[in-house]
């Protein structure tokens, strides 16, 4: 079975990673785990004692909230809850706790919201970019916009540079029978590929129907609205990109300068895996 790591710091904001991770456990089997994690500090006169009574009595009164929060999501949705646990770590280090915790449990992906628009740092927040970053865990963004819907269709965006990517990618896409599409952007001096060598790769890649859509840059638009254009096209529910963490395709994409318009991820979530 699946499991999903689910962060919330138990905002508004922070549900829609949650509903994202509820509507794909109710496609398929995958056991989802909500972890809280919050700094529950220590005065410096209290014994050693008195704190770890104090901490003990904050995390019960945190799971408490959490388990209600968490509940209240299923409510909204008029789902059942099923295969989830809830979990609260006490810490001031809140990446690094959730990539310990997704490591150490051998979870399948982290699923995490974000919010707005901008630059990576306000649309992603610190601890989503630095999850993008570290994290050798898949990891689902989704937009604090977010509304469930059921997943039928992935765009896979690639450089094709390694087309065995698209084990990982049929791997999410083939539980919930979505339809995957690969998109190609070829730069203006790229030579000129033939489709159906693409597509002849692809079949020797996997046996699941994977479309491939070979597409020139567009010489006036940036890599962003030209996917973007695309999104809106094919609308798919998931947005698939694999990064090597700051280079390479997924680095061309978000770090080539202020005046990309990131806009376009506000409704579609974003999956990414890293190339290592």
């Amino acid at each position: 079975m699946k499991k999903i790591l689910v962060t919330t710091d138990l905002s508004s904001s922070s549900k829609a990673a949650m509903r994202f991770a509820i509507q794909l456990a109710s496609q398929c089997d995958i056991a989802l785990t909500f972890l809280h994690v919050s700094h529950i500090p220590r005065p410096t006169t209290w014994t050693e004692a008195a704190y770890t009574a104090h901490e003990k009595s904050e995390i019960g009164a945190k799971r408490e909230a959490l388990d209600h929060f968490v509940e209240a999501v299923y409510k909204s949705r008029n789902t059942d809850p099923f295969d989830y646990s809830c979990v609260i770590k006490n810490s001031p280090f809140t990446d690094s706790t959730i990539l310990d915790y997704a490591t150490d449990h051998d979870f399948d992906y982290i699923c995490i919201s974000t919010h707005g628009a901008g630059l990576l740092d306000k649309l992603f927040g610190t601890t989503t970019s630095n999850l993008i970053n570290q994290s050798k865990i898949p990891v689902i963004i989704v937009p604090g916009h977010y509304r469930s819907t059921k997943l039928t269709n992935v765009l896979y965006a690639s450089d094709l540079t390694r087309l065995d990517e698209l084990i990982r990618v049929v791997d999410f896409a083939r539980p919930v029978s979505a339809a995957v599409r690969l998109l190609h952007f070829s730069e203006p001096l790229e030579p000129i590929i033939d489709p159906d060598i693409i597509r002849v790769a692809v079949q020797k890649q996997t046996d699941y129907p994977v479309a491939v859509q070979l597409t020139p840059r567009h010489v006036v638009k940036t890599l962003t609205e030209d996917i973007e254009g695309a999104m809106n096209a094919h609308k798919p529910s998931v947005l698939i990109m694999f990064t090597t963490q700051q280079e390479g395709f997924f680095s061309q994409l978000f770090m080539s300068g202020n005046s990309i318009d990131y806009s376009f991820l506000t409704t579609v979530p974003l999956l990414v895996f890293s190339k290592a």
